[in-house]
Parts: structure tokens; C-alpha cells; sequence
């Protein structure tokens, strides 16, 4: 960053505001919540979500979840790539919290997602505005929307929304299962493992042979990123960094779930290898560093809360699906300080219930 944009800072985000400067002190007291039980906490992440939801009513992107607030520009727009995951979030909260109205919201997630789907099958990134290129991982997360809206709700327009998405996907791929076109920053990642095991879903649903073998030449390229230690290189948004967390769990889930469906060991010891190698480097009250080296080396000073929480799941899915019990302390350790983190009674709606 140069000077001119460092000094242009203190304007783009306005920390004098009182309500800016409000949450600028509650970050700098580190204040930290009481851990409830799973459904309080539960319920007002889906509240926020709501609120995210109902802010985008009466635009052009209404149906779709906001990326997020923002000091610079307040609640931002609708995100095609989270919001569709957040529908098959929805339609499993709506299930367990009996709240039947959060399947009338994936609907209306649905609905958004596939207006904005292009003629080629490709979904845009960014938030979808005119002139958005595609990018592999953000289609990949938009039809795990699309296959729960299949499944859960029965709507074909979702299955053929994801084969045309899968077909558009299989098109960018390389000979050796690798994706080097429309990705973040022009590189190759490991994580689009998680954007994969959709195209195979997707494959197995819809009888289509050409999906399920992209998905497996993505894997199998994958599985070459893995080093000893089970880390993965490729798998930072920029070549030169240590990747988030939040990336590593990405990957780790693509492998699990795609090892599950498949019956494939080769994917589940590649989740298993590495889902134990972080787990050595979680600390005991739960809390896991931002980035990893080579070796599970901690590479941050700050906790990913997006990446701890993914991890929770991975850790879970791993004990069920490997037998490796010893995962679900770490995942409950995750879980007990993730709760600490979220602000159950703020009284701003924009933090209230929100964790990361």
C-alpha cells in the first residue's frame, strides 16, 4: 500500500462517526461473550442472516444475502457465491430450529441465483454486476444451492441450473484435472475441491459421466498439492503467501465429502492426513491460527474464525465418516470459542448475532 492510499484511509472509512467509533472500541476491549447452548448461538447467526437478506428487499438483488457491512459502504450487496451455500444452510436451520420460513428465504435464494446464471452456464463473481467474470470456485459453491434445491425441494430448474454450471466448469479444465482459467487472481487452488464435490454431486444426480470424471481428475491433481506433513501447497489465494485457514478446511472438505460419495480411501486419508495435522496445532481453549506453513507452523498471530468453524464441521465429518473419534474434542474445543466470539446482545443489528 502507498502513502497516498494509506492516508486516504481515515476517509474511506470514517472512524470519527459515533457509530463507527462505537465498534472500533468494542474490537479494542476484546470483549467476549458467554458460550450458550448450540441453538441460542444458531439461531441469532441465522437472525443475522435474515437481516442480511431483508436489506437487499426492493433492489435489483433482492432474494440474495448481502456480502456483508461494511465502515466504507454500510451493508453491502447481494453475494451469489455465499448466498448459495447459504441456501442449503437455510433449508437444514429450517429443519432443525422449526423455523418452516427460512425454506421460503432459500427460495427466494434460489429464485435470485438463477436470474443472474449465464447463458453458458457460468455463474458472474464478485456480486454478480453486469460485467463480472465467472470464477470456478464461486459457480462450484453456488450449485451446493442448487443440488440442495434439488433434493430438498424438489425443483428440477436447480438440477439443470447445476448441470449447466457442471458442463460450463468441466469446459475450463485442464488436461491433468487442474483449473488455471477464470480463478482468483489467476492461480490455481487446492480448494477448489470444495467447488468439485458439487460438480460430482451434480454428476451422480443427473447420470452424467463427464461431471463425476472432472471432479475426480480435479481431486486427483489435488492429491499431488498434498506434502508429508499433510499440507497443501497451490492452495493460497497468491503463490507466495501461507494459505488461510479457511482455504485449508475448504480443501479438506472437498476431499472428505468427495471420498465419501465415491468410496475412494485416496480422498479420505488425504482429508484425514490433514484434518489431524491441524488439529496438532490447535490450542486447547479451541482457538486456531489465521495461516499454516508447511508442517502446521502457524504463520499468523489471529484467529480465523471463518476457518475454525469450518473446521469444527470438518473434524465432525471426519469422526463419522473415518472413525477417527479423537477428532470431536477439537471440533467441540472450536465450537466453545467460537461461541465467545459472537455478540449474541449488541444492540447494532449490522454485529448483533454476526461472528465473522
Amino acid at each position: 500500500m502507498d502513502i497516498a492510499d494509506l492516508l486516504a484511509l481515515p476517509f474511506r472509512y470514517k472512524p470519527w462517526r459515533p457509530r463507527h467509533l462505537g465498534l472500533i472500541l468494542d474490537s479494542l476491549r476484546d470483549l467476549r461473550g458467554e458460550a450458550k447452548p448450540h441453538a441460542e448461538h444458531l439461531g441469532a447467526a441465522i437472525d443475522w442472516l435474515c437481516r442480511a437478506q431483508d436489506v437487499r428487499d426492493g433492489k435489483d438483488d433482492a432474494g440474495g444475502v448481502s456480502a456483508g457491512w461494511s465502515f466504507e459502504d454500510g451493508w453491502l450487496p447481494s453475494y451469489p457465491e455465499t448466498t448459495g451455500y447459504i441456501i442449503e444452510t437455510f433449508l437444514a436451520a429450517a429443519e432443525l430450529l422449526r423455523r418452516p420460513e427460512l425454506k421460503e428465504r432459500a427460495r427466494r435464494m434460489i429464485d435470485w441465483e438463477l436470474s443472474i446464471q449465464q447463458a453458458d452456464g457460468a455463474f458472474p463473481g464478485h456480486f454478480g454486476e453486469p460485467g463480472s467474470k465467472p470464477v470456478i470456485f464461486n459457480t462450484g459453491q453456488i450449485m451446493h444451492g442448487m443440488v440442495a434445491g434439488y433434493v430438498q425441494l424438489q425443483r428440477q430448474d436447480c438440477l439443470e441450473a447445476a448441470v449447466r454450471a457442471g458442463h460450463w466448469l468441466v469446459e475450463q479444465q485442464d488436461d491433468d484435472g487442474c483449473f488455471r482459467h477464470f480463478e482468483h487472481n489467476d492461480t490455481p487452488h487446492v480448494y477448489n475441491t470444495r467447488a468439485t464435490w458439487p460438480l460430482l454431486s451434480t454428476g451422480l444426480l443427473a447420470h452424467e459421466p463427464r461431471l463425476i470424471d472432472a471432479a475426480k481428475r480435479h481431486m486427483d491433481w489435488a492429491l499431488t498439492q498434498q506434502t508429508d506433513s499433510g499440507w497443501f501447497a497451490s492452495n493460497a489465494f497468491v503463490p507466495w503467501r501461507s494459505p488461510f485457514t479457511h482455504t485449508i478446511a475448504y480443501a479438506i472438505r472437498g476431499f472428505l465429502e468427495a471420498g465419501v460419495l465415491l468410496g475412494e480411501e485416496r480422498y479420505l486419508n488425504a482429508a484425514l492426513k490433514a484434518g489431524r495435522g491441524i488439529a496438532g496445532a490447535q490450542r486447547q481453549d479451541g482457538w486456531l491460527a489465521g495461516t499454516f506453513k508447511d508442517g502446521w507452523v502457524a504463520d499468523a498471530k489471529y484467529c480465523c474464525l471463518t476457518g475454525a468453524a469450518q473446521m469444527s464441521m470438518n473434524w465432525t465429518r471426519l469422526a463419522q465418516a473415518t472413525g477417527a473419534e479423537e477428532l470431536r474434542a477439537n471440533a467441540r474445543a472450536a465450537i466453545r470459542y467460537l461461541k465467545t466470539t459472537q455478540r449474541m446482545d449488541h444492540p447494532d443489528p449490522a454485529v448483533r448475532g454476526g461472528i465473522a
